[in-house]
């Protein structure tokens, strides 16, 4: 049965159509990625989908039982903590366990048998409630959340108010993931998230039991945790069963079969009109009777004649780099990088070679972007050296678009940087990265987080550098203009260093992988996935060695893993002494039904303190989960 259908929606701004003829349905078990180039459409269709606008014409069907999630909750106005807000998603379980508590009481209190198994009877429907969804769970459910999304400990206690924008989105996100809802909207979810962050998202996602509609330009997320694809293109939705990587292969296998129809098409037209000129030239009656039938033929060829779909602009550029002959390109020993007493890293060594494509990977606040800050000496270290070879041309990309937009026009920002250029090679340099007609004459200072990403490209694309330092620079470009970034990156002829999280740009183009803590980078061949195997390899490693090796390491895991038996041993026994004490309080209100008021009485008593045992068992089960957690953490 169908969660939602979306028939013939229709939607445009002023003159411009978004989409149009629109139709599919989305079922229970769909996890669907919507892409498309950056302004197509794909919010106002979730905006659409959510009742906050309304399409021209169509219209979306909803199942009664449909709850969509989406993170629109309202987090300014919130005062409580980054924990308490989570739980705001799971309030009504906190008012069952409130009145849980005052039935308890009531009946303690009560004097009549009809208001007794009233009460009763109202306590277990409210406790299997509770239980069936998830009520015994719900608090270590929120933290785990919490604490997977790259949240701290101490983080969960401070006051949501005084946190960043990017940790306020993550906790919106946080209380979707929790919520009861059978339809999520993610409108780009692995925002502000580091890899390990995203990691524990896909897995968090291929876990759910609900369907949901992702917008991302992060294509190795898509691939992991989506089944179907939604394309927006030309105006036009097209679904393909499938992750990205499958939809982009049979649009590409589509597109090639319908592209030589088109061509056989056009080629019997031509042949036909020939056969038409032919006739009409032999000038006989059934000269032209034949001419007319061939003529009503190539009508209707060409009233079937259908040009396939064109790709929709996208960026065209290529990097050049002026030649550089010296081999070591980049040499760091011992990098360190304090603020205000706090060491961000040290013990940082790097040595890249000529032409080597170097990719830097690492939690947030590791300081890898700083480590770029200090190569492009934008900064200087607080310990350590770095030189760059000779004829070494370095280009910085940084992440942080608004920085260095001049006050003028866009076309002035590349004018300004390259001033012996003329007004037309600029204009000309600039529609390859879709700035075209007066869109050139748009202020710098109003300009998108899209806009800007393209400038800064434009300019290194002019620089002739022979070593990029780039610093996340597929953040605000939608899936064509990264693909097109990738091709241009994969000609360029320099040396590349990299910090991304973009793990789809790394499988592609990555010699290896140095991985960043505070004590240093760690360095791995390959590609991500590589990266990942040589990890998993570490892990097993670790695990196997023996005492002698790393001593402390192994006693340390054994301790662990003997503690983690313990609590999973205690964990065991409290929920069967759990379930046991419900069986006698269930024994024990069934024998209430009983005319002897003596018996009742003693009876109620020891329910009482059933209930009691019972509650301080859940208590330390509560414990207990958490304890486990943070030693399986």
């Amino acid at each position: 049965m169908a969660l939602l259908t979306v028939n013939a929606l229709k939607k445009s701004f002023s003159e411009r159509l978004l989409f149009e003829d629109v139709t599919f349905e989305i079922s229970q078990n769909d996890r669907i990625g919507l892409v498309g180039v950056n302004g197509c459409g794909k919010t106002t269709f979730f905006r659409i989908l959510r009742g906050e606008d309304e399409a021209d014409s169509g219209g979306v069907y909803k199942a009664a039982d449909l709850k969509i999630g989406t993170m629109n909750q309202s987090v300014e106005n919130f005062s409580g903590t980054l924990y308490e807000y989570v739980l705001e998603e799971s309030r009504r379980l906190s008012d069952i366990e409130l009145e849980l508590e005052s039935i308890g009481e009531r009946i303690h209190r009560c004097i009549s048998d009809d208001e007794r198994d009233n009460l009763i009877r109202r306590q277990d429907r409210l406790r299997i409630e509770y239980e069936n969804d998830g009520g015994l769970t719900f608090r270590s459910r929120s933290r785990s959340c919490l604490l997977g999304l790259g949240f701290t400990e101490a983080e969960l206690s401070q006051k949501l108010n005084t946190m960043s924008g990017g940790q306020k989105n993550k906790a919106q996100l946080a209380r979707l993931l929790l919520s009861d809802a059978n339809l999520l909207l993610l409108d780009e979810p692995t925002n502000h998230l580091d890899i390990e962050a995203v990691t524990w998202l896909e897995e968090y996602l291929l876990g759910m039991k609900c369907a949901y509609i992702v917008i991302s330009h992060d294509r190795y997320f898509l691939d992991k945790v989506t089944n179907k694809t939604i394309e927006i293109k030309n105006c036009r939705m097209k679904l393909t069963n499938g992750n990205y990587t499958r939809h982009t292969e049979l649009c590409a296998t589509k597109n090639e079969i319908e592209m030589r129809h088109y061509r056989n098409a056009q080629k019997e037209i031509r042949r036909i009109e020939g056969i038409i000129e032919q006739q009409r030239r032999f000038g006989r009656e059934r000269n032209f009777i034949t001419a007319e039938s061939k003529r009503k033929q190539v009508e209707r060829l060409k009233a079937d004649l259908a040009e396939p779909e064109r790709d929709t602009d996208s960026i065209r550029f290529t990097f050049r780099a002026k030649e550089c002959i010296a081999n070591d390109v980049l040499v760091a020993e011992g990098l360190k990088k304090e603020y205000d007493g706090r060491t961000i890293f040290e013990n940082t060594d790097v040595l890249v070679k000529n032409g080597e494509r170097v990719f830097i990977l690492g939690a947030n606040g590791c300081g890898k972007t700083t480590l770029l800050r200090i190569l492009s000496r934008g900064e200087a270290p607080s310990g350590g050296r770095f030189y760059t070879g000779p004829g070494v041309i370095v280009g910085y990309y940084d992440q942080n678009v608004s920085v260095n937009m001049g006050a003028g026009t866009l076309i002035d920002e590349i004018h300004n940087a390259y001033p012996m250029m003329t007004t037309g090679e600029i204009r000309s340099c600039m529609a390859q990265f879709l700035f075209k007609g007066e869109s050139v004459f748009n202020s710098a200072q109003k300009a998108s987080g899209g806009e800007r990403a393209r400038i800064q490209l434009l300019k290194l694309m002019l620089s002739g550098a022979n070593l990029l330092l780039l610093d996340e620079p597929t953040n605000h470009l939608d899936i064509a203009s990264r693909e097109a970034l990738e091709n241009a990156l994969s000609d360029y002829t320099g040396t590349l260093i990299v910090v991304t999280h973009d793990r789809y740009l790394v499988n592609r183009l990555s010699d290896r992988v140095l991985y960043m803590t505070e004590h240093g980078l760690r360095e791995y061949m390959g590609g991500y996935d590589e990266y990942l195997a040589a990890k998993e390899a570490e892990k097993e490693q670790t695990t196997s060695k023996p005492e002698s090796e790393n001593a402390l390491d192994y006693k340390a895991q054994k301790e662990r893993k003997s503690a983690i038996n313990r609590t999973r041993g205690e964990i065991s026994r409290t929920e069967k002494a759990i379930s046991e004490k419900e069986d006698e309080l269930s024994r024990v209100e069934l024998a209430m039904n009983t005319p002897d008021y003596k018996r009742v009485m003693e009876l109620t008593k020891q329910a009482d303190e059933l209930r009691a045992e019972i509650n301080a068992l859940y208590e330390r089960w509560e414990t207990l989960s958490a304890e486990l957690e943070r030693l399986e953490n």
